[in-house]
């Protein structure tokens, strides 16, 4: 890196660039908070869930303390227990699969296609008596092929839960991540595209007997103080976070439109060298990471790491061949795709704040890599 200036460099996620962006509104947010003396579900709670409803195209929002919980909730607010089955994909976070487990029901995987989504025409092999929810996964900012996968479910009388953690205004013919099925799971971890400073969740619907269940559900199964209708969980989006997002929704579109530019910026300079992100026809991906496939990938990452650029890996293992998962039965080649991408993939770094002075200076290392492998080979 002799010469290099290292502000050229880009983060990988770009926290504190976003925060220095609209620190004043953040602190005038929090003092906002912290002066009305109402930390736990007030107005600030209540405002982020009618603004986020109206952003995400949906009757109701319900906000929660993750993105886990949010999957959770919504699963108990559906009714799925011991003994039931949800259909989901395994190259997801394992939060995903830990949400399922949290209320009892196991895990059904099916393989996924080449731009990381379910492969739909997989699902229909996999649902048996059991099964209580698809549950697809919108992953690194693209939506899943919902029309297909509504007509299945509606066939076979099945609900959709949306995992759309990492989907935060991603659209597919036109609607947004969260309003496709029965329930839309969100999370606000930092590094998503729309994130609080700490852990938060929310759940969209547009079933008003579903909203009013899941706010049961989040506090403790009150109906009203002290009067507990059914069996809850303390899952409360509290109201600093809520007015933090308050503040940082007004801004998402601008900053996915800024992913998505970033995204073009390393299109061009990499699709003869790897394998780059692809947004299917009628979707708006707004890449909440920015994932390249490549056979050299374990060394393509140590050569990065020493030109000083942090990459990483979403995710290496998938949920099926995890040692906690292993009482389900996967083994290795059950789900070939799967497992063939989890080998190859690597998460550049992706953010509203990222240079075009910066991509180049990650794609220049790429093809550095590349033409030194060449030369050796």
């Amino acid at each position: 890196m002799a010469g290099l200036n290292n502000s050229v460099i880009p983060s990988f996620s770009g926290q504190l660039e976003q925060y220095t962006i609209i620190r004043d509104e953040i602190q005038s947010a929090l003092d906002r908070v912290m002066r009305s003396g109402w930390y736990i579900l007030g107005r600030e709670v209540s405002a982020f869930e009618r603004a986020f409803a109206d952003y995400c195209g949906v009757s109701y929002a319900v906000g929660c303390a993750s993105g886990t919980e949010a999957l959770a909730l919504a699963l108990m607010a559906v009714g799925v227990g011991s003994g039931d089955e949800v259909i989901t994909v395994a190259n997801t976070a394992v939060p995903t699969v830990s949400a399922i487990s949290m209320v009892g029901a196991t895990p059904v995987f099916v393989d996924i296609d080449e731009d990381f989504l379910m492969d739909v025409g997989r699902i229909e092999s996999v649902i048996s008596k059991k099964t209580k929810v698809i549950m697809p996964v919108h992953l690194y900012g693209q939506i899943a092929d919902m029309d297909k996968i509504t007509a299945t479910a509606k066939e076979h009388n099945i609900p959709i839960i949306e995992d759309a953690c990492q989907a935060h205004g991603a659209e597919y013919r036109g609607r947004r991540a969260g309003s496709w099925g029965s329930l839309g799971c969100f999370s606000f971890y930092p590094t998503k595209n729309l994130g609080c400073f700490g852990d938060g969740g929310a759940v969209t619907t547009n079933d008003k007997r579903l909203y009013e269940l899941l706010t049961m559900l989040r506090n403790y199964g009150q109906e009203k103080r002290y009067y507990h209708s059914i069996k809850g969980i303390n899952s409360r989006l509290d109201e600093v976070q809520a007015a933090l997002l308050r503040v940082k929704l007004n801004y998402l579109d601008q900053w996915n439109e800024q992913r998505r530019r970033a995204a073009g910026w390393y299109c061009a300079a990499l699709e003869d060298v790897c394998l780059c992100p692809n947004e299917k026809p009628d979707a708006r991906h707004v890449y909440h990471l920015y994932v390249i496939r490549t056979k050299e990938r374990d060394r393509l990452r140590v050569f990065l790491d020493e030109a000083g650029i942090t990459t990483l890996m979403h995710y290496p293992v998938p949920v099926h061949l995890q040692q906690a998962y292993r009482d389900l039965g996967y083994k290795v080649g059950d789900l070939p795709v799967t497992e063939t991408i989890a080998e190859e993939i690597l998460s550049l770094p992706m953010h509203p704040a990222v240079t075009k002075e910066g991509i180049a200076y990650v794609a220049k290392q790429i093809r550095e890599y590349f033409t030194k492998r060449n030369k050796s080979t």
